[in-house]
Parts: structure tokens; sequence; C-alpha cells
């Protein structure tokens, strides 16, 4: 049932409600009291055939006419028109009854229209009007015009308020998705701060250090000049405190800049996304994520380093892949996501098995019949099976309580899936896992 879409589901609970109305179910009752809300409203072509709530329905007419029918009736739906808006379903049906009595064959056409409302992942019925040939009616049984009117303006008055409800629903659920979405990306730009600084503190080290050179030797220059004697002696030597300095400034420059792309990177993470693909070095996304992993996860978990070190960590990247289109940020923190699971997977696994076990992690790029695949393997406890189909769906995580939101690898495939590619996960009970990243090189 949940990989029916809601047409297809609309389509199949009218066909249970009219073969249930109709007596053609093993338990019509039973399938009645399941799609029918307790609150639904309707009304036949008879003056009598009013009813407001279910047991009205049930008194009123399904004990008069629902089994009326003999058996060996067949139902047969010659035009059906549905129609879906939002949490809203209506369908429209003209049918056909063939049954057998005393011997000879009967057959009598009927419309129906039934409005549905989407209440808990199914389809409840809240509104039903049925209408039947004058022929098959009694005299002076015709509704009056005023009243089926003065119905349909209750029915869209009941629409209308209900559509309100359901919209305000919504926009509160994606205000608190967008909360949680928020506090997850801030959870790993946490992740990231440690990894960034260490990775950072090494072009700040250059720089330091260059210019501190740079200052002794503009020192000896100026004390070389103060001498006009020895500064003409040594023009040579002079030149070469010259070229040194320039070569310092170079490297300055180029750990600055460094710096420079560590930071942006940082704040490319912590922004919104802007939705914008760009041309994108895949090999050097996977390698600096990894990095930044790893080294944030060392300076914020002292346990991390205790049980980790040394870790077998491999990377194999395909030098063949040209730059791909994507949204870079996006998909670093996909990466980070999978990376960091990788690290918590072995770290568990290491902490209970001891020295005899090697913690190990990879991660490969590939490119495959015009596809870029990304592999992030672990060999930690794996995936247990029963548990798996659900390991992308919102909220759900095997860690402990506090320790993950399980809304990680949900937004992962949610990002995966609007570039067009493809997240899926190999696991062995024991073994390890492996998280593959498909993405479509054009």
């Amino acid at each position: 049932m949940a990989n029916k879409s809601k047409p297809e589901l609309l389509l199949e609970t009218f066909h249970r409600l009219v073969s249930a109305i109709f007596g053609q179910t093993a338990d019509p009752e039973k399938d009645l009291r399941e799609i029918m809300s307790d609150s639904i409203k309707g009304f036949g072509t008879g003056k009598h055939e009013i009813f407001n709530n279910y047991n009205e329905y049930i008194e009123k007419i399904f004990k008069i006419f629902g089994k009326q029918l003999p058996a060996g009736t067949k139902l047969h739906f010659i035009d059906i028109r549905s129609e879906v808006l939002d949490a809203i379903g209506i369908v429209h049906a003209t049918y056909e009854i063939n049954y057998t009595l005393d011997g000879i064959e009967n057959n009598y056409y009927g419309r129906r229209s039934t409005v549905f409302h989407w209440n808990n992942d199914r389809w409840q019925a809240i509104h039903l009007h049925v209408s039947e040939p004058s022929a098959h009616l009694a005299a002076g049984e015709s509704l009056p015009v005023k009243a089926l009117k003065a119905q349909n303006e209750e029915l869209k008055k009941q629409v209308s308020i209900r559509t309100e409800e359901l919209n305000k629903s919504l926009n509160d659920l994606k205000a608190t998705q967008q909360q949680l979405i928020q506090s997850e990306k801030m959870a790993s730009l946490g992740e990231l701060t440690a990894g960034i600084a260490h990775e950072i503190q090494n072009p700040l080290n250059f720089v330091n250090n260059f210019s501190e050179v740079n200052n002794e030797l503009l020192e000896e220059l100026k004390n070389k000049k103060s001498n006009p004697d020895s500064y003409r002696e040594k023009s040579e030597e002079l030149d070469e405190i010259l070229n040194d300095i320039f070569q310092n400034n170079e490297k300055i420059n180029h750990h600055g800049k460094r710096a420079d792309a560590i930071v942006k990177g940082m704040l490319q993470h912590s922004r919104s996304s802007n939705g914008v693909k760009e041309a994108t070095d895949i090999n050097a996304l996977c390698d600096e994520y990894l990095r930044l992993s790893y080294h944030g996860l060392r300076a914020k978990d002292n346990s991390f380093n205790a049980t980790l070190i040394p870790i077998a960590i491999g990377t194999d990247f395909d030098e063949s892949i040209d730059k791909v289109n994507v949204i870079p940020q996006d998909i670093g923190r996909v990466l980070l996501n999978l990376i960091n699971n990788a690290f918590y997977v072995v770290d568990e696994k290491k902490k209970q098995m001891g020295d005899g076990f090697e913690p190990t992690i990879s991660v490969n790029t590939k490119k495959i019949n015009g596809k870029v695949e990304i592999k992030v393997a672990d060999n930690g406890n794996g995936i247990p099976q029963k548990v798996v189909d659900k390991i992308f769906q919102p909220f759900f995580t095997t860690k402990p309580t506090g320790q993950g939101t399980g809304l990680g690898l949900s937004l992962a495939y949610d990002i995966i899936k609007a570039h067009g590619g493809e997240l899926k996960v190999e696991t062995k009970e024991g073994e390890g896992s492996t998280f593959i990243i498909q993405l479509p090189i054009n």
C-alpha cells in the first residue's frame, strides 16, 4: 500500500466502498466502518435518504437497502472520474447493477459522487451522494431542488473549512521541517569546526613563519644599507636577500589563499543552499570532507583518539572524472554525514572488540556508464537486515537516544535525489557497510 500513489489509493478505496454498500464484500459493515468517517454526511434520491453521521447511514440506508440484492449480483463501473486536491479526493462514477431475481435478469444504472479526506495515510469518505433513475423510485420520492442546492452549499462550506485547516497544518509541518533541517545542518557545522580549525592551522603557521623570516631578512637588508661600503661590495648577497623576500611573500600569499578557501568552505556549509549547481571537482570534494571529518572527530572526542589511532583510511579516486555540475555545499553535507557515520560505527566496534580489531574506512570514486559513483565503506558492525529498509526514513536512527536525530541520512537521500542521483547501501551484519552515491555526469 505504501508504494501506491494517493490517486491510486483513492480509486481503490472507492471501489471497496461501493462494493461494501451493495453487500458485495466479505464483511460489508466492517469495511464501511473503516472507510467512512464518523461525521459522514450525504443523501440519495429519496426524501428519507438523508444522513448526518455514520450511525444514521447504517440505520437509515445500509440496513434497509444494502443487503437486498441477491447472491450473484454483479457491479460494473461504466465511467469513473476522480480528482485529488491535496488532502481532498473526489470521485464521480456511473455504474450498472446486474442481478437475477425469480429467474428474471435485471439491471439498473446509478450515479454516485463521493468526497474523501486523506487522514493517517488513507482515504476516508466524508460526503456521499447517490442518484438513481426515477423508474426505480416510488412516487413523490424525488428530493426537492432547494434541498439539493442547500446540501451542495453545505458540502462546499465543509470542504472549504477542512481545506483551510489542512493548509494550516501543512504550513505548520513545513515550518517544523525547516527548523529540524536547520538544526541538523548546524549540528554538522559544529562537527566541522574542529576539523576546520586543524586544517586552517597549517596555512596560518606557514604565514606566521614566513612573515618572521621576512622580518629578519628586511632587518638584515636595513643594516647592510646603513653601511654604504658593505652595501656596494655585497650587491649579490643583497640580491639573494631580496629574492628570498619575494619568494617568501609568494608563499605567504599562497597559504593565505588556502586559509581563505577553508573559511569560505565553512561559510558555504553554514549558509542555506542557493540551489545553483556549479562545476565541481568530486575527487577534491571527497578528499576535503574526509580530512575535515577525521580531524574534527579527533579534536572533538578524546575517546575517538584513544580507540581509533591508528586507523586505516584508504582513498582511490578515479582521475578520469571531469568536473560535475552539483551544488557543492549540499553534496559536502552528504559526504560529511556518511563519513562521520563510518567513523562512528568503526569506533563502536573497536570499543567492543579491543586490540583485535583494525578499523578501516575508505572513500572511492569511479566513473561508470555516464555516472560518477562515490563509495564510503567501513568495516563496522553493519546494519541489521530488519532495519535496512528504514534507514533513509526521517527520524529513524540506530544510534542510542541523544546521539542522533535520525535526519542525517534522510536529508542525504533527498539531496542526492534532487541531483537526479541515487543513494543506496550494501551491508552485511558483522562485517560492515558501503554507502553508494551515484550522480549523473551531465
